[in-house]
């Protein structure tokens, strides 16, 4: 049976999304991931969701996109790491133990690397995770592509990131359904 997000199960993970990487990502799809992805962090900050935010080698990839720096709310927990599955930095893993969730969200940068590492590890230890297609890229689409279609072989959730959102609301009575689609709505303005 496929499990559907909970708001009070899930953390989210944002993976990667930094300056040079960015750069070397086409145009839109980039532009894409950051809108998608920060869409994603703001409603987690609303409705406590809690967030680690990794950054691969910063000293040459950069750091993590200022447009989501801004959002990270005080308790985003910021990883750095050199390993490509973000499992192989201790500090990532003390993260997901100490927050007792069982769903983990990813977004990022790239799929077919640090997305597909990070997401079949995470399984392996037994968390359901989901990954916002929609919120995760690769320079190449056809690296894209393979990726996505492994983690659907390894039995990995591939959603988006509005089903994860309306998962995590459940209901159109819930308190934040309006603030969180006028998020939506101003996305789609764009």
């Amino acid at each position: 049976m496929t499990p559907v997000c909970r708001s009070n199960d899930s953390l989210l993970v944002v993976i990667d999304i930094q300056e040079k990487l960015s750069g070397a990502m086409p145009k839109k799809v980039a532009r894409k991931i950051i809108e998608r992805s920060a869409l994603l962090v703001e409603t987690a900050n609303i409705l406590g969701i809690p967030v680690i935010a990794t950054e691969q080698y910063p000293k040459g990839l950069g750091k993590t996109e200022e447009e989501l720096t801004l959002l990270w709310g005080k308790t985003t927990r910021h990883v750095e790491k050199t390993s490509f599955s973000c499992c192989g930095e201790e500090d990532f893993t003390a993260g997901i133990r100490s927050s007792h969730k069982r769903q983990i969200i990813l977004a990022g940068m790239e799929t077919h690397v640090c997305i597909l590492q990070t997401a079949i590890e995470l399984q392996r230890d037994g968390l359901e995770v989901f990954v916002a297609e929609d919120a995760v890229c690769s320079r190449d689409k056809h690296y894209h592509r393979n990726a996505i279609q492994r983690l659907r072989q390894a039995g990995i959730i591939v959603s988006n990131s509005e089903s994860v959102l309306f998962e995590w609301l459940r209901d159109a009575s819930h308190e934040h359904f309006k603030r969180i689609s006028g998020l939506l709505k101003n996305l789609a303005e764009h």
